[in-house]
């Protein structure tokens, strides 16, 4: 993929943001679940408020996986309290990389994952964690190629049905600093 960039999400770019996370969770998810849960999670998890808030949290961040000046994925890091379970300072959380089916197996998941752990490293976290549904091997098989191992099981309520994450955690003392690639 040429052109390939990441930006930080400003709360001017929140409408982007709606459509870019409307679209990729029902691509990943849609087939697997009701069209009922699916809308209602869309409206609940999407709406324009919510995003803003989480944009205008100091504990979260987003960042568009850009083509040119298309959006065609996105990072959510969360932070400290922002986390949604581990609230540890020495934790980051990512809590949502998705990318448009488009565009899977171009790399844009990995620049996205490698983004989130450069910014971790900045904060001096000692280690990243994130929750993954149980039913998407696509994406363990990818945590798992990057070093995450599983740590334990939440409940991620989808509408009316509960889904099982499994809890997954990289250590970043463990992992080798990357080489810098020559600008």
């Amino acid at each position: 993929m040429h052109n390939l960039t990441i930006s930080k999400v400003t709360f001017t770019d929140v409408n982007r943001l709606q459509h870019i996370s409307s679209q990729t969770f029902y691509e990943t998810f849609a087939q697997s679940n009701t069209p009922e849960n699916m809308a209602n999670y869309l409206q609940q998890a999407f709406s324009v408020e919510k995003l803003t808030s989480e944009i205008n949290n100091p504990n979260t961040e987003f960042y568009f996986a850009l083509s040119g000046t298309e959006v065609i994925g996105y990072l959510k890091l969360n932070f400290g309290k922002a986390q949604t379970e581990l609230q540890n300072h020495k934790s980051v959380e990512i809590e949502r990389i998705y990318v448009l089916q488009a565009y899977h197996g171009k790399q844009v998941g990995q620049l996205l994952y490698d983004t989130a752990i450069q910014i971790a490293r900045q904060k001096n976290a000692a280690h990243v964690w994130l929750g993954v549904w149980e039913n998407n091997p696509r994406a363990i098989r990818f945590y798992q190629k990057n070093g995450f191992v599983a740590f334990g099981k939440h409940i991620f309520q989808l509408g009316n049905d509960e889904q099982t994450d499994i809890m997954m955690k990289l250590d970043l003392q463990e992992l080798p600093d990357k080489p810098k690639q020559p600008s």
